[in-house]
């Protein structure tokens, strides 16, 4: 069952979000934290969604400001904001009586919720799919010195998605990742993670997840997939990330969920 459902941050924005249910509620749920420029009913949400929802595992997938139904310019977005409406979810979650809640998080949502999760102790499990941790540094080494400077200038930025037109895009989201480096939030997290990223991955630097994993203090395991790129292109790819994901949740949230 799905539901349409609406919420808020803490500054006001309306945030757009389906909660969909399996028959049997369990009063647990996985958050699902979309990518950069991707919306909540990406594929890999709504293939998690299926699957989880085959283990007895709710779900919520909501689009952060700027992105699909949520309030919002796309050009205004910043991690902070993001950060803000993670939180604003599972605190939903929350009200609606789940008592344990697991977060995924994709490539820019892996790093709301990696730092979502450090801020918290009520999420029971982190799953992460090519999770960024240092946003800045993924944008220097993607845009190059003179790219940064004229986005500096102009607020402005080459359309990533490959059409011809530079689109707007405040250049404080840089500025706002720089406080946001997630290295020193994920060494206060105890949850159950899992990390899983391709090894051909052409936007989020391995380093960055080897990094993360060394840091992280609780149950944790890396999966690095020899031929996947940072799309998981390949059927194979896709399958293994989402099996991996859908089973490590199923796993340490039934176990937290005492069930």
């Amino acid at each position: 069952m799905e539901e349409a459902l609406t919420f808020h941050d803490e500054w006001g924005h309306r945030v757009s979000a389906v909660l969909s249910r399996p028959e049997t509620s369990h009063r647990v749920v996985v958050v699902l934290c979309h990518g950069f420029l991707s919306n909540k009913n990406s594929t890999t949400n709504r293939t998690l969604t299926r699957l989880l929802n085959d283990r007895g595992l709710a779900t919520l997938r909501f689009d952060f400001f700027g992105h699909g139904e949520s309030e919002g310019l796309f050009e205004d977005i910043t991690t902070s904001l993001a950060v803000g409406q993670a939180m604003a979810a599972i605190a939903c979650m929350i009200s609606r009586g789940y008592a344990t809640v697991g977060l995924v998080g994709s490539s820019f949502g892996g790093l709301v919720s990696i730092l979502t999760t450090a801020r918290r102790q009520d999420v029971a499990c982190l799953a992460l799919k090519c999770p960024v941790v240092d946003f800045a540094e993924e944008l220097r080494l993607e845009f190059g010195a003179d790219e940064m400077a004229r986005w500096q200038e102009t607020d402005t930025v080459p359309n990533i998605t490959g059409g011809p037109e530079r689109i707007r895009l405040k250049y404080g989201l840089y500025e706002d990742c720089l406080r946001h480096i997630a290295y020193g939030p994920a060494a206060q997290i105890a949850a159950p993670t899992l990390i899983v990223q391709g090894q051909r991955d052409e936007l989020v630097p391995l380093h960055q997840s080897r990094k993360l994993f060394d840091l992280l203090k609780g149950p944790k395991r890396l999966d690095l997939l020899p031929d996947a790129d940072h799309q998981f292109s390949r059927a194979e790819d896709f399958h293994a990330m989402t099996t991996a994901i859908t089973q490590w949740l199923a796993l340490h949230l039934t176990a937290a969920s005492g069930r």
